[in-house]
């Protein structure tokens, strides 16, 4: 029977796009770990997700949602050498968003240059502020009268 949601990792993937593609959306798995899983598990990355039996859709959601440091190299995961638990971690939707604000909050506190910036609304890899990044009314040039 061919289901047009599958639930995995908390996500709704769309049961007509192929494995490889609906993987994509969760929120921390891209291609290439999309790819890495559909080969640690054998299937065919081209197959509709919807296709697949019941059995196989579990052993992929269980693999994404439990397994994943087991069958995946560490070299792929999101976050190496995790500066709180020292593990590496693959982390998947809410815990990289989560793993973000965390990481600025820690910036923001020690006072550091990106915390500074990310505290004071900036630009903080080094763009261009001159010209762009602002924020509120346009400020411009007021000319005399002739």
């Amino acid at each position: 029977m061919f289901k047009h949601i599958v639930r995995i990792a908390d996500t709704d993937l769309d049961g007509n796009k192929p494995v490889m593609i609906a993987l994509t959306g969760i929120k921390g798995i891209g291609l290439r770990m999309a790819k890495a899983i559909t080969s640690a598990l054998g299937l065919n990355p081209r197959a509709k997700l919807g296709e697949l039996d019941d059995e196989t859709i579990e052993r992929l959601r269980k693999l994404v949602e439990e397994e994943l440091e087991q069958h995946i190299p560490s070299w792929m995961f999101n976050r190496r050498k995790d500066p709180y638990s020292g593990k590496d971690l693959h982390l998947l939707s809410k815990d990289v968003d989560f793993a973000k604000m965390l990481d600025i909050e820690k910036m923001i506190k020690i006072k550091c240059y990106r915390g500074v910036r990310h505290a004071k609304g900036y630009k903080v890899r080094g763009q261009r502020t001159r010209s762009t990044g602002r924020k509120g009314m346009t400020v411009g040039v007021v000319r005399r009268k002739k």
